[in-house]
């Protein structure tokens, strides 16, 4: 987003004892309306979706919080949110700071069923919440989202029945499962979960891998009697996993190859879901799907809700996981499952086939699959972090050594990875693009931290001036032009996509950095971390993260359709938090990043036709040159590794009010209508997560269609 953007789309956090209302411009208020300009059928169809998922989250929230009054811990203590209330702020924040640190001395000293009472109603009312909603926001709603979305009624199942004969094509499915040493009910549902299955054509082939236990083979013994699609052979040695999967994998006769561990489930509809995938990507040679986390008890949680295929991501940590399908043949082409890899031979799998395949790589963006959590249960990828994790670290280095590109492979939070690719010979010429107006104060930060605090070797500074008229900023740009600093004037009404236009014409780099004037930097080699990844010639944007003056996260790439049109997500966690599944602490694809700090291929924002300075003058112009570069194939790339702040349009003030209304509402529609359905699918969004607040929580509904139910 331009300078301003994230602020004129910014989220209004509501106090939570107060019913949740959704706030809109007037004019914004009706999107889907008959006579709404340039909106076709079935984006306005999307629309109403979004407003009813909107309808359904205010519903279920406004629930949770009559449940919350209605509660004997909140009637109990309104005294003393009232006595809060009443407080100057300044009192207020010391006092909370007082009560925390005198529960946290006195609270092994009160009964422990008042100490819960304490902990979970007064202290956490009273204590100032850093970010209102936090991470497990979606573990907190995942049981309801469950009954509501992702339970199959009697009805649904014959619905997939009926989907199934209408299939052009009905392909063998080879369920392939490692086992040893597995519990015996354990092993029973991992197989009836197989047997289950709503598609039917599949085989299960199983390798146990010299189990001691008796009831390994009895059982097995007995499923191969009832079932003539289930196959197992019984290795004389114990190989490990590696082994055990090949042998496995040689039992195999399918179209394609479904991996399973010994102690997990599949979802009744998972091979459905596959094979409904492959009818619409029939030359594919890997699929995988959305999966959550299955206690003892039977207990669904810990959902992970997966982007579409982001090569960047992948780097960081195999997010493919479970469940993941592979085209047989494949698998066969790359010699299967490879020994020394154990813990993670799949990632390593993964990494092989996908490097040979031509071909898309399918999201399912549903759970088919659920992972298992007990004591004594884990795969050895869990039982043996440190060997895994190096382990796939060694594949990661031979898949790049494989494109020729020698990389080091850093640890991130002791299980995610960071791919450093190598310096170039030459450092291509960066041409730095900087508008401003006046305020010398930030300016100055901004071009003292390219000069001192960056440390790049070839750095061409452009300063596109838009009617500065204070004399001290006037005599700072001519001091700055004596030095060798570009300076452009741009005169008349701010129109951030014809500033830098203009500057950019003037530039002389091979890269263009948009950069806004209200930023500074925190690490010096910050710049040649978004340059490196330009090796890959499909990479055509970099973006950093941003964090705010107060060290909270202001960027974390961009989400299309997040608030309407596009948004921040996460805004406000704190600067060194993970995320869930480290999707906070890992480079990754994204639709979009700010134009506050955007690092460009000079070649292609040419090509692209630059920023539309005539649509989209002040919000959105970054948004769209990201979706334009896009279509013209080229990959766009957040990193948290290269971290700057941004103090947030100090020099612009808000878009919200008058005239800036009136034209941010007019770009609000030329997006609507020139991107339509792109809007609400960002590929690398998950569709089961909501487009209506910045911090995750799900969809409801989700926007993942069932396909039986077309």
């Amino acid at each position: 987003m331009t300078a301003e953007t994230a602020e004129a789309m910014g989220t209004r956090l509501q106090d939570p004892r107060q019913p949740v209302e959704v706030i809109a411009p007037r004019e914004l208020q009706d999107p889907t309306a008959p006579d709404a300009p340039g909106l076709d059928s079935d984006y306005v169809d999307l629309l109403r979706q979004e407003l009813e998922e909107a309808q359904s989250k205010i519903a279920v929230l406004n629930s949770e919080l009559d449940e919350i009054r209605q509660s004997i811990t909140w009637r109990a203590t309104q005294p003393l949110r009232a006595l809060s209330d009443l407080l100057p702020f300044g009192l207020r924040q010391h006092a909370h700071g007082t009560f925390r640190a005198a529960y946290r001395t006195l609270r092994y000293h009160i009964p422990r069923r008042i100490r819960s009472i304490l902990g979970s109603s007064i202290l956490s009312f009273l204590l100032p919440m850093r970010r209102i909603g936090a991470p497990d926001r979606i573990q907190r709603e995942y049981g309801r989202w469950i009954r509501n979305f992702d339970t199959l009624s009697d009805v649904d199942r014959a619905q997939v029945r009926a989907d199934v004969a209408r299939f052009k094509s009905l392909p063998i499915i080879s369920v392939v499962m490692p086992v040893y040493e597995t519990p015996v009910e354990i092993l029973r549902e991992a197989i009836d979960s197989v047997v289950n299955q709503l598609y039917p054509h599949w085989e299960l082939c199983v390798a146990d891998d010299a189990s001691k236990a008796p009831h390994v083979r009895k059982l097995l013994d007995a499923y191969m009697q009832q079932d003539g699609r289930i196959k197992c052979s019984f290795r004389e040695s114990n190989g490990h996993i590696s082994a055990a999967s090949n042998s496995a994998l040689a039992l195999a006769t399918g179209d394609y190859v479904a991996l399973l561990d010994h102690d997990d489930v599949l979802s009744e509809h998972a091979l459905y879901m596959v094979v409904e995938a492959i009818q619409r990507h029939p030359d594919a040679d890997v699929f995988y799907s959305d999966e959550d986390k299955l206690s003892a008890a039977g207990k669904r949680s810990d959902p992970h809700f997966k982007p579409d295929w982001s090569p960047e991501l992948f780097y960081g940590q195999n997010y493919l996981n479970h469940l993941t399908v592979y085209k047989r043949s494949a698998i066969e082409q790359t010699g299967g499952f490879r020994l020394g890899f154990e813990g993670s031979q799949d990632y390593d799998l993964a990494l092989r086939v996908i490097s040979s395949t031509r071909q898309p790589i399918v999201h399912i963006p549903h759970v088919l699959y659920h992972w298992r959590i007990f004591k004594g249960a884990g795969t050895m990828s869990s039982q043996n972090l440190g060997k895994a994790t190096n382990a796939a670290r060694r594949a990661l280095v031979e898949h790049f050594a494989g494109l020729d590109i020698p990389v080091v492979v850093d640890d991130v939070n002791g299980s995610f990875h960071r791919v450093v690719r190598p310096n170039p010979a030459n450092w291509p010429k960066i041409s730095v693009v900087i508008p401003t107006r006046d305020y010398l104060d930030v300016l100055e930060i901004v071009i003292d931290g390219l000069r001192t605090k960056t440390d790049y070797p070839d750095l061409e500074i452009v300063i596109a001036d838009n009617d500065s008229t204070h004399p001290e900023t006037l005599t700072y740009l001519a001091s700055l032009k004596e030095q060798g600093v570009r300076i452009i004037e741009c005169k008349g009404a701010f129109n951030y996509s014809d500033i830098n236009n203009k500057a950019i014409a003037v530039s002389t780099g091979e890269l263009a950095l948009l950069l806004n004037n209200d930023i500074s930097m925190l690490d010096a080699g910050w710049l040649k971390e978004m340059a490196r990844y330009f090796i890959d010639p499909k990479i055509g944007i970099v973006g950093p993260k941003l964090l705010y003056p107060d060290g909270t996260l202001q960027h974390a790439g961009v989400t299309i359709g997040l608030g309407g049109v596009a948004g921040h997500r996460c805004v406000g966690y704190p600067g060194d938090e993970p995320g869930r599944f480290g999707r906070l602490a890992l480079a990754q694809d994204v639709s979009c990043v700010t134009g506050a700090c955007l690092l460009i291929r000079r070649s292609l924002f040419d090509e692209v036709g630059g920023l539309d300075a005539h649509n989209l003058p002040v919000a959105f112009n970054d948004v769209d040159l990201c979706l334009r570069v896009q279509e013209a194939g080229y990959r766009i790339i957040w990193t948290p590794y290269a971290v700057l702040t941004h103090h947030e349009s100090k020099s612009r003030g808000s878009d919200l009010a008058g005239e800036k209304l009136v034209r941010f509402q007019r770009e609000v529609q030329f997006m609507r209508t020139k991107w339509g359905k792109r809007l609400v699918s960002d590929p690398f969004f998950n569709p089961n997560l909501s487009l209506q607040t910045i911090i995750p929580s799900l969809a409801h509904p989700p926007r993942a269609q069932r396909p039986w139910k077309h």
